[in-house]
């Protein structure tokens, strides 16, 4: 899930919890609302996160390999 997909989300959760005062027999809207709300919000942190490594997930976990050139013995 991206920033975007969370964002929305995000905002369609708080449209339903808080906007919508209307009532369906069998379903709670405003419960409804909240799960997204929550949703959404869990989707942007992760997303925050990850973003923050650019090498992904995972990244800080390994060790990382350094490369040591020998380019022999020095001019005499």
């Amino acid at each position: 899930m991206g920033l975007g997909v969370g964002l929305f989300l995000a905002a369609i959760g708080a449209v339903l919890a808080f906007a919508v005062s209307d009532t369906v027999s069998g379903v709670n809207i405003h419960a409804i609302g909240w799960i997204l709300l929550i949703v959404g919000i869990v989707g942007i942190v992760l997303s925050m996160i990850f973003w923050s490594s650019w090498a992904g997930p995972g990244y800080f976990g390994r060790t990382r390999r350094t490369t040591y050139v020998d380019e022999g013995p020095g001019p005499y």
